[in-house]
């Protein structure tokens, strides 16, 4: 059957599973978007194909949520909301007031998707352009070794979702009615909202907790919120072509969280989906859009502000798969004011907006301050000028709300204080294994990055062990202390692997030209050196009871 003739077929996602979901016994399911809201007190997180369609997922749940309640308006109305029984209580009703609009196979609106999309010739394509399990083309590693022939409608929603988030860029399919296509193609206009940006999300133990966290008041000075946000489901279904007030926009949340970056339609028969039709949609440049994005942190542009001429640019901070969230910890507690006297005064970074609704939920008393929450951070690194999807990162870190606090930020200066530590004490481990190196004639460079690599490895768990544990009321210095000697115990460890495997050739050393002139070098120079290096980068953890 055509998707022509298939205009009484439906797969309402209000009441049809598609949400993959992990309970809080571990067990994995399918949901409906209205199980997803009523069961959202035992779920205890999404559970997608890949991490990023996690966050797109979320993304939705939060635009739901935002446009059936209204707000919330302030931090009172949250406030409510978290210690309310059933605070999703509108979302039934809400659901079946927007019900065709989720059908993702409607003849008129099917979600998230251009009704009668076509190109001149009336072209379908592979279902690979909008899978993202692997990169476009490549089938090493792939869940699909035959490519994505065919997806069950559950699965098809689930990467139209994706795909208006976090879509590649490249030369795509022209469609008849849009200006932009040219002898059948449209030229590269970026990836997806959602791919431009380093994610961020507060996770909470279970998923109501997680919603409820990142549902951001409007009065709250994180993000505008216009009186012309809705989400996609309430606008009129797109056509061809970028929309008319796509200069205005976004409006708010519920506008960004469903921003419709492409246009698609799914080809399909009764047994599933076989085929797509995708293009670009609706363009949304990131330069300044930190007071409409919240769920990401931001730097600051040079470049960007010599090329636009603007005194004050600020940019997505996209997430370094090379580095775990915690050595990232620095954007994630930066400070959120943007008032200076001048551009030349104004933070080179700024945190994701929900950290800061965090810090100010905890600043109004809302949340303790003992409360534990874990930022989770997703993104997607592009390859081949963002033509394909290299690779999927996903991390967390979990830490008390009160290392969030600007106005009392002692301890959370002490956490990036450990970053610090743990970044120096690493630096020394890899000037070993390159003194190492020298000594047996080997390359420097190569043995230096790898015991970097390792030795971040070996202090990852004990960070995130450390971190965790803070609280309101503990002595910063203390803490540090207690970091330090943790920092200091694996290096060490680590370090003593190194000069064991060293080898003969090191002991017996070799004099090497430097630019300070000849200097002989061998595994007991490099062994002392270290340890002058590490007791600099760690003094509070050698004091005058463990001189080592």
């Amino acid at each position: 059957m055509s998707h022509v003739d298939a205009d009484a077929a439906s797969f309402d996602l209000t009441c049809r599973p598609w949400v993959p979901v992990q309970m809080l016994d571990g067990r994995e399911h399918l949901l409906s978007l209205r199980e997803v809201f009523e069961q959202a007190d035992g779920i205890r997180r999404l559970a997608g194909d890949i991490a990023t369609q996690d966050f797109a997922l979320t993304r939705l749940l939060l635009a739901i949520l935002h446009d059936a309640l209204e707000g919330p308006r302030d931090v009172d109305e949250w406030a409510e909301l978290w210690e309310a029984e059933q605070p999703f209580g509108p979302i039934d009703g809400y659901l079946d007031e927007h019900r065709q609009r989720f059908d993702l196979l409607h003849p008129k609106t099917p979600f998230f998707q251009t009704p009668g999309l076509r190109t001149a010739k009336g072209e379908v394509f592979s279902l690979d352009r909008i899978t993202a399990d692997v990169p476009n083309g490549v089938r090493f590693f792939t869940m699909r070794a035959l490519g994505a022939e065919r997806l069950s409608f559950a699965e098809a929603a689930r990467w139209v979702v994706h795909a208006q988030a976090y879509d590649t860029s490249g030369i795509k399919t022209g469609v008849e009615g849009d200006p932009r296509a040219k002898n059948g193609k449209v030229y590269p206009q970026g990836v997806a909202w959602s791919g431009s940006l380093g994610g961020v999300l507060a996770e909470g133990g279970t998923l109501r907790r997680t919603l409820l966290l990142n549902l951001v008041a409007a009065e709250a000075d994180v993000v505008t919120v216009s009186d012309e946000d809705k989400p996609a489901w309430c606008r009129p279904a797109p056509e061809p072509g970028p929309a008319k007030d796509v200069a205005e926009r976004p409006y708010g949340p519920c506008d960004l969280y469903t921003w419709q970056s492409r246009r698609l339609l799914l080809h399909h028969d009764e047994d599933g989906v076989h085929a797509v039709v995708l293009t670009y949609g609706d363009p949304l440049a990131p330069q300044n859009r930190h007071k409409a994005e919240p769920m990401t942190g931001w730097r600051r542009s040079k470049p960007q502000e010599k090329k636009l001429g603007q005194p004050l640019v600020y940019m997505p901070r996209e997430h370094d798969p090379a580095r775990s969230a915690w050595r990232g910890l620095a954007s994630l507690l930066a400070p959120r004011a943007l008032s200076t006297a001048s551009a030349r005064d104004a933070a080179n970074e700024l945190r994701p907006g929900v950290v800061h609704w965090l810090a100010q939920l905890m600043v109004d008393g809302v949340l303790p301050q003992e409360t534990l929450i874990r930022l989770r951070t997703y993104g997607v690194k592009y390859g081949t000028q963002q033509s394909v999807i290299d690779e999927v990162t996903d991390d967390s870190v979990a830490m008390a709300v009160v290392l969030l606090h600007e106005d009392d930020s002692a301890l959370g200066r002490t956490a990036l204080d450990a970053v610090g530590d743990a970044d120096a004490s690493v630096r020394a481990l890899g000037d070993l294994a390159r003194d190492l190196a020298l000594a047996a004639g080997s390359d420097p460079g190569t043995r230096q990055d790898s015991a970097r690599e390792a030795g971040y490895d070996a202090l990852d768990t004990a960070f995130r062990d450390w971190l965790s544990r803070i609280r309101p009321g503990d002595e910063p210095e203390r803490i540090r202390t207690e970091w330090q000697r943790t920092v200091r115990r694996i290096v060490k460890d680590s370090a003593g692997v190194l000069i064991s495997a060293a080898g003969e050739a090191a002991w017996a050393g070799r004099t090497v030209a430097t630019k300070h002139g000849e200097r002989h070098y061998d595994a007991a120079l490099a062994d002392r050196l270290f340890r002058i290096r590490l007791r600099k980068a760690l003094p509070l953890a050698h004091d005058s009871e463990d001189p080592s």
